[in-house]
C-alpha cells in the first residue's frame, strides 16, 4: 500500500510556522527579511533564503490545492493583462475576473501576442470554478480578436462565445490589478521567470481568499483563512 508522504518532510520547522511565512509573504507587503525579523521576535531564527524557499515550494502548493474550493464564476468574463518586473525586463500577468470581479484564473506570458493570448484562453477553460462564459470583455489590444476567433474554430471557446472591446467594461479588472501591483512592488522585483511565476501564485491564491472565493469562508476571516490553508495541507488545527 502506498502511503502519502508528507510535502514537510525534511522540513526542519513546524508546517503550521512555514505556512505562517508563507501567507504573511503573499498576502502582506512584506519582505523576506521583514519576515526573517518577525520570526526573530517570535524566537525562531529563520533565514530569509528558507523563507523564499518555502515560498517557492509552498505557493503553487496552496493554489492547486485551493481550487477544488472556490465558488463557481459567473458568465460575463474580463480579461487584461497588466506589467510584472523581471530582471530588467517587463512581462505580462494575464487576468481573467467575472463581472462580480471574482477571479477566475491568471497567467504569467514573456509576450504580449497572440499565441500568449490564445495560450491564455486554453488555461482559461480549464478552470475548475469556470462557467461557459457567454460574453468575454477585453481593451482595444489587436491580439485578442485573432486570438478569440482562433479559439472559437478551435472549439476552445463555446461557439455563442461574444468578444465585447469595450473599455469601461474592463474598469473592474483595472481596478483588480491594484492589489496584485501593489503586492509585487514591495517585493521590487523577481530575479528569474520561474521565480515569478511560482510566487504570483501564491499572491493570486491569498488574494482569491481575501475577496471571499472559497466557499463558506468569509473573506474578512483571517483566522478561519489561516485554518483553511493548513486544513489543505492535513496539518492539525
Amino acid at each position: 500500500m502506498k502511503r502519502n508522504k508528507s510535502p514537510f518532510k525534511w522540513r526542519h520547522f513546524e508546517p503550521t510556522i512555514i505556512l505562517l511565512c508563507v501567507r504573511w509573504y503573499c498576502r502582506y507587503s512584506l519582505s523576506y527579511r521583514d519576515l526573517e525579523e518577525m520570526m526573530r521576535e517570535r524566537g525562531l531564527s529563520v533565514d530569509h533564503t528558507t523563507v523564499w524557499r518555502w515560498v517557492q515550494r509552498y505557493a503553487p502548493e496552496i493554489n492547486k490545492r485551493m481550487r477544488p474550493h472556490l465558488k463557481m464564476s459567473g458568465t460575463s468574463y474580463r480579461l487584461d493583462e497588466t506589467y510584472v518586473k523581471v530582471g530588467t525586463e517587463w512581462k505580462y500577468l494575464y487576468r481573467a475576473v467575472d463581472s462580480a470581479g471574482q477571479t477566475i484564473e491568471f497567467m504569467l506570458s514573456a509576450r504580449l501576442d497572440v499565441s500568449a493570448a490564445k495560450r491564455f484562453f486554453k488555461k482559461l477553460m480549464r478552470a475548475e470554478q469556470r462557467r461557459l462564459p457567454f460574453t468575454i470583455g477585453t481593451d482595444k489590444h489587436a491580439s485578442y480578436p485573432e486570438a478569440f476567433a482562433a479559439s472559437v474554430r478551435e472549439k476552445v471557446l463555446p461557439q455563442d462565445c461574444k468578444l465585447r472591446r469595450v473599455k469601461y467594461l474592463n474598469n473592474i479588472i483595472e481596478q483588480d490589478h491594484r492589489a496584485i501591483r501593489r503586492r509585487w512592488r514591495a517585493m521590487q522585483c523577481f530575479r528569474s521567470f520561474h521565480t515569478a511565476e511560482r510566487t504570483l501564485e501564491g499572491v493570486e491564491s491569498l488574494h482569491v481568499m481575501r475577496k471571499g472565493q472559497v466557499k463558506r469562508l468569509d473573506g474578512r476571516d483571517a483566522v478561519g483563512q489561516a485554518r483553511f490553508v493548513e486544513g489543505l495541507f492535513g496539518v492539525a488545527v
